[in-house]
């Protein structure tokens, strides 16, 4: 749940180095830490890629932006769908008038309008063994024909996208169904995901290859300008439908000024722009100097916002500078690749994670505000449980060395040096530095491997590591989606990257999936849980807070996991802008 530590109003704030920034623009400057893939849905498996997609493309349902508990409502679907009372049949209205953007790849350039089979074509190429989506996980072992149809055309030249699936009908025009082989509670939310996004087949067969960087869909906004290694321009779609920004939302929204446009139309903003800063230095110093709206605040800064008792800052509330504490909803960890012999032993992967002192870690990049990961299920999420303590958590070198003896390598002797994977950004690179400290310790020498964002995620998805650093977000808030990450059918180019294969953590999980939400699938849950904390197949690191920066004039900000989609309903306040410059 969201903390706010300062929401002031107009204050004051300098402007030494935005003259050039037009300040009655309704104009948002965002920042990616990262490079992100490029714009085809099925290819988005990761937090960077969405919040890029979600700006262009929609899906059936979206997260409410204000309400807590989460709550999923309707997007292009017209309502929550119908369903048979065996729960396997799902019924959808699309909404009527939605049209895709205006684009050479349809007759005279002018988007048509949206089809229930455009659903099926896009469910399609998810499934479309010849284009290796990484997010097939959604969908896989759920849709009647659906996993049929792709084990087909693996085996053809061409994939039939004519080919009818008994589970994917468009009964007309504006009704899909979607048939299920058995329950599934999580489908809406998989149909929420960036991944399950609307395309149009037009556009894919005209710019072939080259769809992944020339995105036309059916959302806020149209992209003006991509430059993968410096920035990425959005414009307001003209075309886009009515959509009204919500009149309710979670206790204290209202006072915490985030109901002032209630009802008004969205997008709120004519033009957004992305400036891609890998470093976080020059993150901190653009919003120093008014260039950048929100960021994420850079750990070597934290003591600069936040004091030791954990307040904001004098100077700060004085600026009027907005700042957000979150308790994410997520796990960091670093993954071994379990196919590999050397990690088939549990007694290494123990040792090696009992070698690994978090608490130190979490003062040198957390400031200390991480909670220590148990296993694999984050606070708030049914099976998480805070009374346990995993033993192999906790920092003992002594038992560790005990057990890389057991494994047969006595201080490390015969134990082949193994390569970190991890990405470059500062953050990442003092993680690496103190896991491979950590392991020296032990007797393992660890070799670090730099990598973009993009390439780290492909080598993964190759199986082409030993060990990475990654973390994982949720997708939405059911603890189903953080333990399908040790699934063995998710195995890589899934969401399962370390490939960790083991039968009774998959016969638990087969069946909790199907379950309803309940003290009994919860329990269930509980009992995976503590399976994986036991097997080790990850070195469990962290569950993070994160912390945002918003300048005076950024309205509407509010933190969410899977926030693909908030940026249409971000606002910017000219007149605090103008009011603040030169101050």
């Amino acid at each position: 749940m969201k903390k706010y530590l300062a929401w002031l109003v107009i204050l004051t704030f300098f402007f030494s180095c935005t003259k050039k920034r037009d300040l009655g623009a309704r104009e948002l400057y965002l920042v990616s830490p990262e490079k992100f893939f490029g714009y085809d849905p099925i290819l988005s498996n990761d937090m960077y890629s969405s919040h890029e997609i979600g700006k262009i493309y929609e899906n059936l349902f979206e997260f409410h932006p204000l309400k807590r508990p989460f709550e999923l409502i309707p997007n292009l679907a017209e309502a929550m769908p119908t369903v048979s009372e065996d729960g396997l049949t799902y019924t959808f209205k699309i909404r009527k008038g939605v049209l895709f953007h205006n684009d050479e790849a349809f007759p005279n350039g002018k988007g048509r309008e949206l089809k229930a089979s455009d659903f099926i074509y896009s469910y399609k190429r998810l499934a479309d063994p010849k284009l290796t989506a990484k997010a097939w996980w959604l969908l896989d072992d759920k849709v009647l024909g659906l996993n049929e149809w792709r084990k087909k055309n693996a085996a053809l030249k061409e994939t039939n996208y004519n080919e009818d699936i008994e589970g994917l009908k468009a009964l007309d025009d504006h009704t899909l169904e979607i048939k299920l082989i058995r329950q599934s509670p999580q489908l809406l939310y998989s149909l929420a995901m960036p991944a399950t996004a609307v395309v149009a087949h037009e556009v894919v067969k005209k710019y072939g290859t080259e769809f992944l960087n020339h995105p036309v869909g059916t959302g806020p906004f149209t992209l003006k300008k991509y430059e993968q290694s410096n920035q990425v321009v959005y414009l307001k779609n003209p075309e886009f439908r009515e959509k009204f920004y919500p009149s309710e939302g979670a206790p204290g929204d209202k006072e915490n000024g985030l109901l002032e446009d209630a009802g008004k139309r969205i997008p709120l903003v004519d033009k957004i722009i992305v400036n891609i800063q890998i470093e976080a230095q020059p993150t901190w110093q653009s919003f120093q100097v008014g260039k950048s709206d929100l960021i994420i605040l850079p750990k070597d800064n934290f003591g600069q916002v936040v004091t030791p008792e954990g307040k904001v800052h004098e100077d700060l509330l004085k600026r009027g500078i907005k700042v957000f504490g979150d308790a994410m909803i997520d796990v960091t960890y670093v993954a071994f690749n379990n196919e590999l012999p050397i990690f088939k032993n549990k007694k290494v992967r123990q040792a090696m994670s009992m070698a690994y002192n978090r608490e130190e870690a979490n003062r040198l990049l957390y400031n200390s505000t991480a909670k220590i990961a148990q296993s694999i299920i984050p606070p708030g999420l049914g099976g998480y449980d805070e009374s346990y303590k995993n033993p192999n958590v906790e920092f003992n070198l002594a038992r560790a060395k005990e057990l890389l003896k057991e494994a047969g390598y006595p201080n490390g002797k015969g134990f082949p040096e193994i390569t970190y994977q991890t990405i470059a950004v500062t953050s990442s690179r003092q993680i690496a530095e103190h896991f491979a400290k950590c392991m020296s310790e032990l007797g393992i020498k660890v070799k670090i491997n730099i990598n973009t964002w993009p390439e780290l995620t492909n080598k993964v998805a190759r199986h082409q590591v030993q060990l990475y650093a990654m973390a994982w977000g949720a997708d939405y808030p059911d603890a189903e989606n953080f333990l399908g990450l040790l699934y063995c059918p998710n195995k890589a180019p899934g969401s399962n990257g370390s490939n960790y294969c083991n039968p009774k953590f998959d016969e638990l999980f087969q069946k909790a999936r199907v379950m309803q939400d309940s003290p009994e699938r919860s329990a269930l849950y509980t009992e995976i849980n503590l399976l994986a904390g036991e097997e080790v197949p990850w070195i469990f690191s962290f569950h993070r807070t994160r912390y945002h920066l918003g300048q005076p004039w950024m309205k509407n900000f509010k933190y969410m996991e899977f926030s693909a989609y908030q940026f249409q309903y971000l606002n910017v306040d000219s007149d605090i802008k103008i009011a603040n410059k030169g101050k």
